[in-house]
């Protein structure tokens, strides 16, 4: 019983040592996060997530923001590498030329984890096959959030006709926007849709303009049965020009998980949304990078994501983010 009692001990104080040495090690690092602009409500939730896993490991953070510019996204990485942070996150602007941003902190030695949007072309790249100098990609599954959208817009659509439906999409720069829209087809061609896409257009993901695109689309197609809107942002503008046409075209978007998406389901504006969670999405990418720096055995290249539920009036309590 003595060996046993003096074993326990020396392993608590062991183990009390240990933790003591790896919270003095983590108020020595420093983790940097370039977002690609944080006008967005997104963007500005990956990095609080971020920021609030920091912050409980004892890790120092440095967010700079570009502001939506590929330029100044490159010139804060390398502003970044001069102040040798110890690991970098960021969510790229454009997939393609993010490659040689992922290289740069590669050849540097730093740990890089991209959020959100993929590097690598998304017409070669798979979502789950990360560019292998990647310490990971941590991201919604936007093949998955635009096929969950598709299998919600397939139980509503007529039976009895083709049915017309428009797409609000985001800036054509993300390769989400191309996930989104292959899931959600994807879906409806699984469920045997009578469907035709009659409309599709881009915006730079605000309310202002996914009211103005779907104000065209009512005008062009007055006979449309159903808009989908790539995010929440987007369909709470669509919403309005449903409102002022006094049209009952049906709205469901994707990207969701907001205060304000959620209010719109509740109060019939819109259908239905797809769970998603950017807050969720920057702690994730905090541990993905922390794992990197204390455990330099960590693979490399990996895919991290999470589960994305419908919301509707009768699922909204199973979507916690409330952004």
């Amino acid at each position: 019983m003595k060996m046993t009692s003096k074993g326990t001990i020396r392993s608590a104080l062991m183990a009390a040592t240990l933790l003591s040495a790896g919270a003095a090690y983590a108020e020595e690092l420093t983790f940097g996060y370039v977002p690609a602009s944080l006008e967005y409500p997104y963007n500005v939730q990956t990095a609080e997530g971020f920021k609030e896993a920091a912050a409980k490991a004892g890790v120092a953070v440095v967010v700079l923001d570009p502001r939506g510019s590929v330029e100044k996204q490159g010139n804060a990485i390398d502003d970044l590498l001069t102040q040798n942070v110890d690991a970098i996150g960021f969510l790229p602007l454009d997939s393609v030329v993010a490659e040689a941003f992922v290289d740069k902190i590669d050849e540097a030695g730093k740990p890089v984890v991209a959020i959100a949007s993929q590097v690598g072309d998304p017409n070669t790249r798979a979502v789950d096959d990360p560019y292998p100098k990647l310490t990971a990609f941590v991201a919604t599954d936007n093949f998955k959030a635009g096929y969950v959208s598709g299998e919600m817009a397939a139980a509503i659509l007529p039976k009895d006709r083709t049915a017309k439906i428009a797409i609000v999409e985001g800036d054509p720069a993300y390769a989400v926007v191309k996930l989104d829209t292959d899931g959600f087809r994807a879906a409806l061609d699984k469920a045997g849709a009578n469907y035709e896409i009659v409309a599709a257009q881009p915006t730079n993901w605000t309310p202002d303009e996914g009211e103005a695109v779907c104000q065209n689309f009512l005008t062009a197609h007055e006979d449309l049965d159903l808009i989908f809107s790539q995010a929440d942002d987007m369909a709470i503008g669509c919403a309005r020009a449903i409102e002022a046409a006094g049209s009952d075209v049906t709205l469901i978007a994707t990207g969701g998980g907001s205060k304000l998406g959620a209010d719109a389901i509740m109060a019939g504006e819109m259908y239905g949304s797809v769970c998603t969670r950017p807050r969720y999405l920057g702690e994730l990418m905090f541990q993905a990078m922390y794992e990197a720096v204390t455990n330099p055995d960590t693979p490399k290249a990996r895919y991290v994501s999470y589960d994305m539920p419908q919301i509707t009036k009768d699922t909204i309590a199973d979507c916690p983010e409330q952004w």
